[in-house]
């Protein structure tokens, strides 16, 4: 495939991961949306389509990596060549922030709303005026749509939280093609693939949220700092190095499994 095809296939299929993965968790947070509280088993299936959709669209273009874990996982285990590793991760960072643009832009209204709505303000603390930035709150109230945080903010255990589930998710890709004499699955591989993001989610997401995918956390997180939210809070820049290195060690460290046993 040539560059080009990487590039419009992973920027295209992860803006669409991201305005699927990302519209559904906006549809749940947001008070004045019709899907509010809907709770986290709708946000994991959410992410399962979203991935499902995303795929399918980049398969026949890039292959579909959407996502630098799984980028740098098939680089180690030969799949993909290391020259075009840059252009995959560059293109799925761009692509995670248009699609996070994008849910802005379908919830506008609704952001505002709850960004004005007393009761959510009452519940965060001041922000307008403070000296010191660092006395911000650490994750304003829409953060959650755009990235992801730790229910306990625990360093050692949200990083082996991330390396855990990347690693769940990268070896069950890798494994695929073990289950048709190493041709893979085709279309119907992209299928399990969301289906194993769907249950990442229910089974491994509570602590952290999974973000298992630098660019998914990163590139919406910068456009959160962004944009022009009234009351948005902090954009938690000292969790942000989690959701993008333990992944990258995570879908490593899966890749290295698969060459030991199962190449």
């Amino acid at each position: 495939m040539s560059h080009f095809d990487i590039f419009i296939g992973e920027t295209v299929g992860t803006a669409l991961l991201i305005l699927l993965g990302g519209g559904v968790v906006a549809g749940v947070v947001l008070k004045r949306s019709k899907s509010h509280d809907a709770g986290w088993v709708a946000i994991s299936f959410g992410w399962g389509f979203a991935v499902l959709t995303g795929a399918y669209l980049a398969a026949g273009v890039s292959g579909a990596h959407l996502n630098p874990a799984v980028t740098l996982g098939l680089a180690i285990s030969g799949g993909t060549e290391w020259s075009d590793v840059p252009l995959y991760m560059a293109s799925e960072l761009l692509g995670a922030m248009i699609g996070a643009f994008l849910v802005w832009v379908t919830y506008m209204g609704q952001f505002k709303a709850h960004l004005t709505d007393q009761e959510i303000l009452a519940q965060q603390p001041a922000t307008e005026g403070l000296v010191d930035q660092k006395a911000a709150p650490k994750a304003g109230p829409v953060l959650g749509i755009f990235s992801t945080g730790p229910e306990i903010r625990h360093t050692v255990q949200n990083v082996l939280t991330e390396i855990i589930a990347t690693f769940a998710l990268v070896i069950a890709i890798l494994t695929q093609g073990l289950n048709d004499e190493g041709n893979g699955l085709g279309v119907l591989g992209v299928l399990i693939t969301a289906l194993v993001v769907v249950g990442i989610g229910l089974s491994l997401g509570g602590p952290t949220g999974y973000a298992i995918n630098p660019a998914r956390d990163l590139g919406p997180r910068i456009v959160h700092a962004l944009l022009p939210l009234p009351n948005k809070g902090g954009s938690d820049w000292t969790y942000a190095w989690i959701p993008v290195v333990a992944p990258l060690i995570g879908g490593a460290a899966a890749a290295g499994l698969y060459n030991v046993a199962f190449k």
